[in-house]
């Protein structure tokens, strides 16, 4: 084949630090959705839906073969951590990040999911939705090193 082509799409969910709401003002909370989505742009990545609520975020993206999942997240929280500076000096993420993989057919169901974070999460913890996700993806985890 002289052509190397692929249609790949991760879910990445990752938390600020100690689940602080560091993102509960809705403006800052959309610019970050933006600089996430220009931070994908650079790295040759289409974001596809990025929302979440005070203390976390979900990114739906494409993926390429140039780039690793865990350099484009190492990436996306280095550069929008360092642009969240600006209006928080103490800001941070956590540490760990989740990514799942999503198939096509799955798509719109895991983007309707993510746009609807707000309804979400009146009724579930970060803790618990990111458990089911775990749970959903059959990832094994200790409950001990779950969180930072």
């Amino acid at each position: 084949m002289a052509q190397s082509l692929s249609s790949v799409h991760i879910h990445v969910v990752f938390s600020t630090k100690d689940r602080l709401p560091l993102l509960a003002d809705q403006q800052l909370r959309d610019n970050t959705y933006a600089f996430i989505g220009e931070t994908l742009n650079r790295l040759h990545r289409k974001p596809v839906t990025i929302e979440g609520v005070e203390d976390h975020v979900h990114v739906l993206c494409s993926m390429n073969r140039s780039i690793t999942i865990s350099d484009c997240v190492k990436e996306i929280k280095r550069a929008s951590s360092k642009w969240l500076k600006s209006s928080i000096p103490d800001f941070a993420w956590q540490r760990g990040y989740g990514a799942f993989s999503v198939g096509n057919s799955t798509l719109e169901a895991v983007q309707s999911y993510i746009l609807q974070q707000e309804e979400h999460h009146k009724n579930a913890s970060f803790q618990d939705e990111y458990r089911k996700f775990l749970i959903r993806h059959k990832v094994t985890f200790d409950e001990r090193y779950l969180w930072d």
